[in-house]
């Protein structure tokens, strides 16, 4: 199948995501009638079960799971159809179990523990072809160079992982042009869980990704002052 028009989200962090996310993608999906939905990963934050320090003013591990399948819900109203790519912190009830000796028979999957039904497949990469017969590889944060990626793969490539990269660029050679996306983020900067980086000179970047008839597009969710979205898509 070939694909004309694609979204990909990155990074939303639920539930620690921009208040305004939902209602971007929202904008987005009824401008663009996307026909493929991509969240490539770090959908969820679980911030309790983090492998590094939380912060015991934030949710404890269970609430954070009540809150975050609140949200997931409303998520999956708008896109009940969407691949999803394992990541780093939506993985981490996993590489907890694996950390301590946890045969995966124990376990439920992410569909049964989240509450989602089947239009939500989680898969480890993923590779479509677009409109103008070229392929493109999706996977949530291999290297900080997203090109790179894209030149050992032979493809293009789109990832997220890197909260402060929003880009796009371009590699030529005798047989193909090929570019490389990186598409930023959609959470709540100021919420505690991010504390870590609330000292960096380099600000998050709140956006995603689209690829309109196999080229891609950087969308930014523009903010006001008071860190809001101002409402509008280009």
């Amino acid at each position: 199948m070939k694909y004309k028009s694609v979204l990909v989200i990155s990074d939303l962090h639920i539930p620690y995501h921009h208040p305004d996310a939902f209602a971007f993608l929202k904008a987005l999906k009824t401008k663009y009638k996307f026909d493929h939905i991509v969240n490539i990963g770090d959908e969820l934050d679980q911030h309790a079960i983090s492998m590094h320090e939380h912060n015991p003013d934030l949710y404890s591990a269970g609430h954070e799971l009540e809150e975050s399948k609140k949200h997931v819900k409303e998520l999956e109203k708008i896109f009940p159809k969407m691949v999803l790519v394992h990541s780093n912190h939506s993985s981490l009830v996993y590489r907890r179990a694996l950390k301590y000796g946890m045969p995966k028979a124990y376990l439920k999957h992410y569909n049964e523990f989240l509450g989602v039904g089947k239009g939500w497949e989680w898969v480890d990469d993923h590779t479509i072809t677009l409109s103008d017969n070229s392929r493109c590889f999706f996977t949530h944060g291999m290297s900080a160079d997203v090109l790179k990626v894209a030149q050992q793969y032979g493809m293009s490539t789109v990832q997220g992982h890197y909260h402060t990269k929003f880009s796009i660029g371009y590699y030529s050679n005798p047989d193909a042009l090929i570019w490389g996306m990186q598409v930023g983020c959609l959470i709540h900067q100021k919420s505690m869980a991010f504390d870590y980086a609330k000292n960096f000179k380099s600000r998050f970047i709140v956006g995603c990704g689209i690829i309109i008839n196999g080229q891609p597009k950087l969308m930014p969710m523009v903010l006001k002052e008071n860190g809001r979205w101002n409402g509008h898509v280009s």
